[in-house]
């Protein structure tokens, strides 16, 4: 691809995030307009080398990017609604030869998987919060409500979403003490705003029509907070980045 076509297409994939994110953001606020606040956990995982470019707009390392998070929530509170112990996935695949980044709006499919634990109100929160953790990148997005559950061992943490996927992975060592921390990549959102880095021991998924069977991949994992407030935030900034690059 020439450099003026690789250009304008990441330009409009940009415009297409922003106006899908302000688009989500107007409907949710519109739909339900209570505040939230979450203080979590995440894990993250996919078939790319570490570490993730999708992240640093790069291109997969493999055809296509196959990826996963889910968030674990340890305490939180949508309006009256709270939250504490629930969890929520994502799971996406961009078209081949594509990055996550450039092809927004195109991903093969997305997937959300919803703690089956959470009653009515908390499903109904978790979507709306969904929304703004992973952006729907997809022409539809599907739903499921299963278990989700983490189990530590050491350093090494599996993630079970229901009998579909299963995701393990532990830190790297850096080059000084203690494990590689990405800081402030080029697409980061108030969850991705760093990270630790990691290696995927196993990423394994059975849903979309896909039998993902990675080892030694991309793996990361954070501790964050973050609430409407800080999303309302960055989504108008991104808007407002966006909107600058529109081709006149």
């Amino acid at each position: 691809m020439k450099k003026s076509s690789l250009i304008k297409s990441l330009t409009l994939a940009l415009i297409g995030c922003a106006l899908a994110s302000s688009a989500s953001a107007a409907e949710t606020k519109t739909q339900a307009t209570a505040p939230w606040k979450i203080t979590g956990e995440l894990e993250e995982a996919c078939s790319c080398r570490a570490a993730c470019p999708c992240w640093f707009k790069s291109l997969p390392s493999r055809m296509t990017c196959d990826g996963a998070q889910i968030v674990f929530i340890t305490k939180g509170r949508h309006g009256k609604t709270l939250l504490d112990g629930l969890a929520v996935g994502n799971f996406v695949q961009s078209p081949e030869h594509q990055s996550m980044f450039e092809s927004f709006g195109k991903w093969n499919f997305d997937y959300v998987y919803i703690d089956e634990k959470a009653t009515e109100d908390q499903r109904h929160a978790l979507k709306e919060i969904a929304q703004h953790l992973f952006p729907a990148g997809g022409k539809t997005r599907d739903y499921r409500y299963v278990a989700i559950s983490r189990k530590i061992e050491g350093d090494e943490h599996t993630t079970t979403v229901g009998d579909y996927a299963l995701c393990s992975g532990h830190l790297i060592e850096g080059g000084y003490n203690g494990a590689p921390k990405v800081i402030n990549p080029p697409l980061a959102d108030p969850t991705h705003k760093e990270f630790l880095q990691g290696e995927a021991t196993k990423l394994t998924y059975k849903d979309a029509g896909q039998d993902w069977k990675y080892e030694n991949s991309n793996y990361m994992r954070n501790k964050f907070q973050t609430s409407n407030k800080e999303y309302e935030k960055y989504e108008a900034e991104l808007a407002k980045k966006m909107a600058q690059l529109k081709p006149k």
